[in-house]
C-alpha cells in the first residue's frame, strides 16, 4: 500500500508538472506573438517564420526561425536565420537569447553590415513583474566579424559585454572587452596610417556607470529607449602596439543629448596618435605644425615628452583636447 500510495504521489507530481510546463509554454508562446503583433501595429516590420517550444521538464525553449524587426521611425532593421530562447520553466524572468551562428543583418537606413559571430548568446535577468525591470544583461560572443557592402570592416577574438543594476534603479554598470580587436586592412588604409602597427588591439575596454532618465523595462522596446543623464567613466583603454590611450572622467547629458564635463585623457607616444589623426583628416594640415608644437609644450610639462596627460573638455556643444578647439561634441541619444 505505501508502494503504491507512493507512485500515485509521484504521477500526481509529474502531472501537476506537466501541467505547469505546458500552461506556462503556451502563456510564452502568446506573449511573444503578441508583442510581434503589437509591434506591427506601430508600423514596424515583426515576422518570423515558425515558432516552436522545446525543453522539457525543465525549460522552455522557444525557437524562431527567420526573425526580422524593423522600426521606420528609427531606420534601424535586424534580420538572422533563427533565434532560440530559453527560460528555466520555473521563471521566465532568466531569459537566454542564443543567436544565429550564420550572418545577422544590422541596418540603419541605408547603411548595412552583416555580422557573424559564433556562440553569440544574450543573458538577460529581469526582476519579478509585469514591468520586467532589467536587473542584469550579460552578452558574449566568441570569433566576430563585421563586414559593409564596402568589404570587412573589423572583427575580434571575443566580446564581452555586462550591463547590470546598481543600488540606484536607474544607474547601470557597465563593462565591455573585447580581445583581438583587429581592424580591417581596408579601414586602416582609409586611415593612410604609414606605420606597421600589430594586426590586433592588445587592448580595448570600457568601465563606466551610466545614470538614465528612466530604468530599462519592456517600454525601452515598446515606447522609447532611457536616455543617459550622467556617465561617469571610471577607465576606457586602448592599446594597439606602441600606441596607448587612456580616459576617465564624469560627463552631464542634457534632453538633447549635449554632454558637458571633462574627462582625463592619457596618451602615451602622442605624436604616433597626432599622425592618425592627420592621415584621417581630424586635423587640417594647416593646423598640424602649430598643434603638434602645443602639444609637445604640454608632454614637456608633464616630464615624458612621449606622453600626454591633458583634459578633454566638453561645453557648450563643442569639444576641446587641452586647449585645442576639435568642434562639435557628438550627442549621446539612444534611438
Amino acid at each position: 500500500m505505501a508502494v503504491i500510495r507512493l507512485i500515485n504521489i509521484v504521477i500526481i507530481l509529474v502531472l501537476t508538472w506537466s501541467a505547469w510546463w505546458y500552461g506556462a509554454g503556451v502563456l510564452l508562446r502568446h506573449s511573444l506573438q503578441g508583442w510581434f503583433t503589437a509591434q506591427q501595429a506601430r508600423g514596424w516590420q515583426a515576422d518570423y517564420g515558425d515558432m516552436r517550444t522545446s525543453g522539457y521538464p525543465l525549460r522552455h525553449i522557444t525557437e524562431l526561425s527567420s526573425p526580422a524587426l524593423a522600426d521606420p521611425a528609427t531606420g534601424t532593421a535586424w534580420q538572422a536565420d533563427w533565434l532560440h530562447l530559453s527560460s528555466p520553466a520555473i521563471w521566465p524572468g532568466h531569459q537566454d537569447l542564443h543567436f544565429a551562428n550564420t550572418p545577422q543583418r544590422l541596418s540603419y537606413f541605408d547603411q548595412t553590415a552583416v555580422v557573424t559571430a559564433q556562440d553569440m548568446m544574450v543573458r538577460l535577468h529581469l526582476h519579478p513583474g509585469l514591468a520586467l525591470v532589467l536587473e542584469r544583461m550579460d552578452l558574449a560572443a566568441g570569433p566576430w566579424h563585421v563586414e559593409t557592402e564596402d568589404g570587412d570592416l573589423m572583427e575580434a577574438g571575443s566580446l564581452v559585454l555586462a550591463m547590470v543594476q546598481t543600488a540606484q534603479p536607474e544607474t547601470y554598470q557597465i563593462d565591455i572587452d573585447a580581445t583581438g580587436f583587429t581592424p580591417s586592412q581596408g579601414l586602416l588604409g582609409r586611415l593612410n596610417y604609414n606605420r606597421n602597427p600589430p594586426a590586433s588591439f592588445e587592448t580595448l575596454t570600457l568601465d563606466m556607470n551610466v545614470r538614465f532618465d528612466r530604468v530599462w523595462d519592456r517600454k525601452a522596446l515598446d515606447e522609447r529607449r532611457p536616455q543617459p543623464v550622467r556617465v561617469d567613466l571610471d577607465l576606457a583603454e586602448v592599446s594597439w602596439g606602441a600606441l596607448r590611450l587612456m580616459a576617465a572622467g564624469k560627463v552631464d547629458v542634457d534632453a538633447r543629448g549635449i554632454p558637458t564635463g571633462e574627462l582625463s585623457v592619457k596618451a602615451e607616444n602622442w605624436r604616433e596618435i597626432l599622425e592618425i589623426a592627420v592621415a584621417a583628416d581630424a586635423i587640417p594640415t594647416s593646423a598640424v605644425s602649430p598643434v603638434e608644437k602645443l602639444l609637445t609644450t604640454l608632454a614637456s610639462l608633464g616630464g615624458n615628452p612621449k606622453a600626454l596627460d591633458v583634459k578633454l573638455t566638453l561645453r557648450g556643444g563643442q569639444i576641446s583636447f587641452g586647449p585645442i578647439p576639435l568642434g562639435p561634441a557628438p550627442r549621446l541619444f539612444l534611438r
